[in-house]
């Protein structure tokens, strides 16, 4: 029997610089992008903007967006990734929030998903995010060729 992988939709989003956007997981060592789990007949791209909006407070319209397709991301599970660039001054990183809340491990409390964000020079990624997320990036999807390309 073979298990389903799972696939988590999220936004690479890069700013003028060619720095990407990381959100550090609340309660974790790690920074991560955008992303999660689509809802029952849900399309990618709408999953991936819902999350984005609900983690970081950020909208952008689905025009913006490119798809980048899926990329192997865990043994169980896919990343399905779009990427977008936002200009200078269009996303102040102080004003980000997180609406998704989950209960904390410590006391069951309900907390945001991510509480902090900052803007991460592509060569500096491994030195926050999940050892799986760094890979896609050095093996897969150059953040630099996207940088070129987007």
């Amino acid at each position: 029997m073979t298990h389903a992988r799972t696939v988590s939709c999220g936004v690479v989003l890069l700013d003028e610089q060619g720095r990407v956007l990381l959100a550090h997981a609340t309660d974790t060592t790690h920074w991560d992008i955008p992303k999660g789990h689509g809802e029952e007949g849900e399309a990618p791209i709408d999953t991936a903007l819902r999350e984005l909006f609900e983690e970081t407070g950020i909208a952008l319209a689905p025009e913006r967006l490119t798809d980048l397709g899926r990329f192997v991301y865990r043994r169980d599970k896919d990343l399905h990734l779009f990427a977008a660039r936002v200009a200078l001054g269009e996303v102040a990183i102080e004003r980000c929030v997180c609406t998704s809340l989950f209960p904390s491990r410590r006391d069951g409390s309900m907390i945001p998903e991510m509480d902090a964000f900052r803007w991460v020079e592509p060569e500096q990624v491994e030195q926050y995010a999940s050892r799986s997320l760094t890979r896609v990036f050095q093996t897969t999807l150059s953040l630099a060729e996207l940088h070129r390309t987007l």
